[in-house]
């Protein structure tokens, strides 16, 4: 558990956004964005690997941990979590580009901001780990039948998206402990049986107002939206046994509109952040010094 102390920001529609700082503010600044249904502690494991020698900020995404919530569903759409993580930058870092490392739904709504204009000039680089950008995902799923095997793999194991789409339900399923024993059961995939960590229960304020992520996103999307080009180089980290996010969609999906896109397969599932937190920061580590080394 972290045990940073918490800071606060506003956000553009009046949201306190919590987030925590580690290391020496003058050395370049990370900023990491957790996913669903986690809050920052899921970078608990990672931020001491990096803190020698970079300036790390965890923030706790509206709706979770110490952060408010929006009043209405469209607090969370992806236009106003990038305008989140500008509150964020302006706060932690606002004079020089900061790096982004995101996991899961940190990494869909950080899409958002990678792929902005308004951008341009503030991040130094993106590392993405199983989340891809919805509107690259959609482009992707579109021309499916270049690769029907991989569409079907994605499809069967995107099934849960379309049950948080439903009233009540999955609001149940957080209260009686379902998404709880889904989530234990991925984190579970290719861990040998000695290695299993005990099984996590997540806040249920997190895990219920993070549906909304879910119900203000996904049917919204344009049919026909085309993505915006990255403003930053890439790298897409895509884990082999990650059972919410195939590697091809994750690796293949930004390779139009991502002009400097670096991708690699990695061992682990989808909650690697956690189960694995020293190949996380190796790898982000290394993009970051091959990006300074020209």
């Amino acid at each position: 558990m972290s045990t940073a102390t918490a800071s606060y920001a506003t956000a553009t529609d009046g949201v306190s956004l919590a987030y925590y700082q580690h290391g020496d503010p003058a050395a370049p600044t990370v900023v990491c964005v957790h996913g669903y249904p986690d809050n920052h502690t899921v970078w608990d494991g990672v931020v001491p690997l990096l803190t020698d020698r970079f300036h790390v900020v965890a923030y706790d995404v509206r709706g979770t941990g110490e952060s408010g919530e929006p009043a209405g569903r469209d607090g969370y759409r992806i236009g106003q979590l990038a305008d989140d993580l500008a509150t964020i930058i302006a706060a932690v870092d606002p004079d020089r580009p900061i790096h982004l490392l995101a996991h899961d739904w940190g990494s869909i709504q950080s899409w958002g901001a990678v792929t902005d204009p308004r951008f341009a000039g503030r991040l130094a680089s993106y590392t993405s780990i199983s989340g891809p950008s919805l509107d690259m995902a959609g482009r992707w799923l579109r021309h499916g039948l270049r690769h029907p095997r991989d569409l079907a793999r994605q499809l069967l194991d995107s099934y849960y998206i379309a049950a948080f789409q439903l009233p009540v339900l999955p609001e149940l399923s957080v209260r009686t402990g379902v998404i709880d024993a889904l989530v234990t059961r991925s984190a579970r995939i290719g861990v040998p049986p000695d290695q299993r960590k005990p099984a996590v229960r997540r806040p249920q304020r997190d895990a219920i107002n993070g549906i909304e992520l879910y119900r203000a996103n996904i049917l919204s999307r344009p049919g026909g939206s085309r993505p915006g080009r990255a403003v930053c180089p890439v790298l897409v980290l895509a884990p082999l046994d990650d059972a919410h996010v195939t590697v091809p969609l994750a690796t293949q999906a930004p390779e139009p509109f991502v002009d400097d896109l670096r991708t690699q397969t990695i061992p682990g599932n989808h909650w690697v952040v956690e189960q694995d937190p020293q190949l996380i920061a190796d790898c982000f580590t290394e993009f970051v010094t091959s990006l300074d080394e020209g």
